[in-house]
């Protein structure tokens, strides 16, 4: 019998999964690690422990677990956080620890020096993203000025994925998808590397060569099959970032399907036939040729329901305290009495892009409670969740088909008031695994075992989360408030 593997890389774990040809779980496996922090604004991983060392643990603990013969392993998938910067030398060994993405804000100079050079306008025209703390392009640049010593050594620069192959097959890769945050080295318009925008800095030899996720990069050395126990010979995918990889263990894999990814924030990916040019979204090609992703996020989702409850719920236990305040925002009718929340409580990313943004509780007076409150919290990243739809709408691409994923899905109140409020229905699967599944079912699609349609067969849809009619007129007022707040109240943030 064939299976596959699929090992992701997160920010603080790595996990893996073996599936069968039918998509059943045959083994999993996980191991954490840190984020290193030398610094203020510096966020850091040692790739040989946390990428490499992870990879063989939880590869051998699966096979170990399992006791299949390394032999029935068809394919091999992974993917990781993304986008980050990994300098290493001839031999493919780290020179340093890897920077990771938007996170590490080390490359803050570097950025305005590019923006100002380049234009923001030209960037996002040739790229289809402005140079932020995402960009992996500032913080090469960075290297180049603050580590001479290590840039003269460096013969590739590498994201996790592209090292994870690299290991096992000796070849550096990178799919298209990743690369799409290599601006300005990566051209939307093209589709490929160039320096035009910005010479002089590194030699495009020095960056991966391009693939899309489901190409064979290579196969497992005799070197990686040593360190893994996986069989010499295995056929390895070029991979991808986490939450794409996440998006198909999911089923959005034809264009207008919608993943919304529930978390510490909210994450958006929707695939489009055509690309988004739209300053307000954020753009990458997609997994597969003709496709193109149009991504959105939130700065403070989950993260606000942890705030909550460590200032306003202090004599709850913390390991219970956000079902509990939840279970009291169920006695609270939707809409929380009329309060209105701006959940931009670390400024906020898409659709405003604004750092400088500020939460707001609007609307209190003295018959309110905490149950109001936590309600408005959640309810106000559903307002913000609707306001990312609505941007997708405006630029001609509305969603078809909304998968929801993440914790968040198992918050009743939060999922059903954002359906209410969005007027969109969710769409859950059986199985939540993530990015690993999603690893999985790449290299099976890689190999011609399935179509994308068989990820109906592997991950079935298990339940969905339609909006009720009555809460709509209420909901639309409310909204129409909270579209209002923030410019009303920008001069004064």
């Amino acid at each position: 019998m064939k299976h596959y593997l699929g090992v992701d890389i997160g920010t603080f774990e790595t996990k893996g999964v073996i599936v069968s040809a039918a998509g059943e779980i045959v083994a999993q496996a996980a191991r954490p690690h840190k984020m290193q922090v030398p610094q203020p604004g510096w966020a850091e991983h040692d790739a040989e422990q946390d990428w490499w060392g992870d990879f063989v643990f939880v590869t051998r603990k699966m096979l170990a677990d399992s006791a299949i013969p390394p032999a029935s392993i068809a394919g091999i998938g992974a993917s990781g956080i993304g986008p980050c910067m990994l300098p290493v030398d001839e031999a493919g060994n780290p020179l340093m620890n890897a920077v990771l993405y938007g996170v590490d804000t080390r490359a803050a100079q570097e950025i305005d020096d590019l923006t100002r050079q380049i234009g923001e306008d030209m960037i996002l025209a040739r790229c289809g993203n402005a140079l932020t703390s995402q960009a992996v392009g500032p913080k090469i640049l960075w290297l180049k000025r603050n580590r001479p010593e290590i840039f003269a050594r460096t013969h590739k620069i590498l994201n996790s994925s592209s090292f994870l192959v690299h290991r096992l097959t000796g070849r550096y890769t990178i799919d298209h998808y990743s690369a799409g945050n290599f601006s300005p080295f990566y051209l939307a318009d093209r589709q490929g590397w160039s320096d035009e925008l910005a010479p002089g800095i590194i030699a495009m030899d020095k960056l991966p060569e391009l693939m899309w996720t489901t190409d064979i990069a290579g196969h497992v050395t005799a070197k990686a099959a040593a360190e893994t126990g996986l069989a010499e010979g295995t056929p390895v995918i070029a991979g991808t970032i986490d939450a794409a990889a996440e998006a198909v263990s999911v089923g959005v894999l034809n264009s207008g399907d919608l993943m919304l990814m529930y978390g510490s924030t909210i994450f958006i990916i929707l695939i489009t036939p055509e690309r988004v040019r739209d300053a307000r979204l954020w753009y990458a090609p997609w997994l597969f040729p003709g496709q193109h992703g149009a991504m959105a996020g939130l700065s403070t989702s989950g993260t606000l329901t942890h705030w909550f409850r460590e200032n306003f719920a202090k004599e709850l236990p913390p390991e219970t305290a956000v079902i509990a305040l939840t279970k009291e925002a169920e006695a609270s009718p939707p809409g929380a009495k009329g309060l209105v929340l701006l959940p931009y409580f670390s400024g906020e990313r898409t659709p405003i892009h604004d750092t400088k943004a500020k939460g707001i509780i609007f609307g209190l007076d003295l018959t309110h409670t905490r149950a109001d409150m936590f309600r408005a919290v959640l309810e106000g990243i559903a307002h913000g969740t609707r306001h990312v739809f609505e941007t997708y709408a405006e630029a001609g691409q509305a969603p078809r088909t909304v998968y929801a994923v993440g914790g968040g899905t198992k918050n009743r109140v939060w999922s059903e008031a954002t359906s209410d409020v969005s007027g969109l229905t969710q769409v859950l699967r059986q199985k939540t695994i993530g990015a690993s599944y999603g690893d999985a079912f790449l290299a099976a699609l890689a190999l011609g075992d399935v179509t994308p349609s068989d990820i109906d067969r592997w991950n079935p849809v298990a339940s969905s989360i339609a909006p009720r009619a009555d809460l709509k007129p209420m909901y639309d007022q409310q909204h129409a408030v909270f579209r209002g707040l923030y410019p009303a109240t920008k001069p004064f943030l």
